[in-house]
């Protein structure tokens, strides 16, 4: 595997990582990400890492360089569904990440990125169900 997919998701790029990161295939994600938000212009990065089990201060800075150049660029980085040990790690190693928000999952995560570009909700997905009852 060369390439982790990036998915255009209305004005945020949404990355989902499968696989435990190497260094070659971390640098193409990084590569391929700020081209990304470059030619489509995305206002938000969300990167879900809940399959990863393993990071490293490598992976580490690959996080928080995504988040600077995103920034550059005018788009904000969250990363979802952190594991308890990959947060621990990091802790031990130092690692602040700065200028990355973080969010428990993916919705939390398109809701946090949402509040931070001043997105408003698609009014479909908040359409509740009519009040039956008559006042």
């Amino acid at each position: 595997m060369d390439r982790i997919p990036i998915l255009k998701m209305g004005p945020f790029l949404l990355v989902t990582i499968q696989v435990d990161l190497y260094d070659r295939l971390a640098l193409n994600l990084e590569n391929d990400l700020i081209s990304m938000v470059s030619k489509t212009g995305a206002r938000g990065v969300l990167i879900d890492i809940s399959a990863v089990s393993i990071v490293d201060s490598f992976m580490g800075r690959i996080l928080g360089n995504i988040a600077s150049m995103s920034r550059i660029m005018d788009a904000e980085t969250v990363v979802v569904g952190m594991q308890p040990a990959v947060a621990i790690t990091l802790v031990e190693l130092g690692l602040t990440l700065q200028g990355v928000y973080t969010a428990l999952d993916v919705e939390k995560g398109m809701e946090l990125l949402r509040d931070k570009i001043g997105v408003m909700n698609d009014p479909e997905e908040d359409e509740e169900e009519p009040d039956d009852s008559n006042d």
